[in-house]
């Protein structure tokens, strides 16, 4: 007889072989775990509050468990993947078992492209839209770059994210966490993180968790500031986020006299989105 293997008290914790079951298959490529928990999805769906406004992207629909609580909503969905087949899924097969849902009061428009490249502009013929989805974790801090670049057209914006970038969007001063994502976040919107989810709601699991949060874009979302240059101060100081904004911010050769500021002696996770404003209306007036 052999000897019994002794049990790790982390065994528990190793993740599981997975197979795929559904009708469209993970590509490890493109960053995809398909949610299989139907409660969730709802959940997701209802985190668009929809003021003002019907028209939706979904990035990733992957095998449609989201999209369809979206399409039970008034609304006017696209649907955008790069993988080609879950385009086929979604535009052959999805349409078949999910006929009454896409009787709804909305329309549904399914488009093989890559959202980081896409056109946003004519996509809803400049209306406004909100954004949704399981965004893929390879690319979903550059799915919110690409949303603040288009803030104009985009009242709202909720989705799932690795559990660690969700709260990186969401954190406040002070936190390690905060950073450069945080401030450009919440300069336009009122962030809020929803709920986690766990690993096993996904085909194939991920070893991480994942985070829910919605954004809210902010009623006066026009900085008082210059808007670029509040966009490098905050870049440039985060890049050296152990150094005082003294010794950070030294690119920009400022006067003798502004580094005697006291906002100087701090690091820039110390300082509120308010007070990035305020340092970059200084900056503006130092050099002009």
């Amino acid at each position: 007889m052999g000897t019994k293997r002794k049990k790790n008290k982390n065994d528990r914790y190793a993740p599981k072989k997975h197979h795929d079951k559904g009708p469209v298959k993970a590509k490890k490529h493109l960053g995809q775990h398909f949610l299989i928990d139907e409660a969730i999805a709802k959940s997701i769906a209802d985190t668009l509050l929809q003021k003002e406004y019907r028209n939706v992207i979904e990035i990733g629909p992957g095998t449609g468990v989201l999209t369809k609580y979206l399409l039970n909503r008034d609304i006017d969905l696209v649907a955008m993947d790069l993988d080609a087949e879950s385009i086929k899924y979604l535009n052959e097969t999805f349409p078949m078992e999910h006929f009454a849902v896409l009787q709804g009061k909305g329309s549904f428009k399914v488009i093989e492209a890559d959202f980081l490249n896409y056109d946003l502009n004519e996509l809803f013929n400049n209306q406004p839209f909100g954004i949704t989805g399981n965004f893929p974790y390879n690319i979903s801090t550059q799915i919110v770059f690409k949303m603040l670049e288009h803030r104009d057209l985009v009242p709202e914006f909720s989705g799932m994210f690795q559990k660690e970038v969700a709260e990186r969007i969401c954190a406040q001063e002070g936190s390690k966490t905060y950073g450069i994502l945080s401030v450009l976040a919440q300069a336009y919107y009122d962030t809020e993180y929803l709920f986690t989810v766990p690993p096993e709601v996904f085909d194939p699991p991920p070893k991480v968790q994942s985070g829910v949060l919605r954004m809210v874009r902010k009623t006066n979302y026009q900085l008082p500031c210059d808007e670029q240059l509040f966009k490098r101060v905050v870049k440039t100081a985060f890049n050296q986020r152990r150094k005082t904004l003294r010794n950070s911010l030294k690119t920009f050769t400022l006067s003798d006299n502004l580094k005697e500021d006291t906002i100087f002696d701090q690091r820039p996770e110390q300082l509120s989105v308010v007070d990035f404003i305020a340092l970059t209306k200084k900056i503006a007036d130092d050099t002009l």
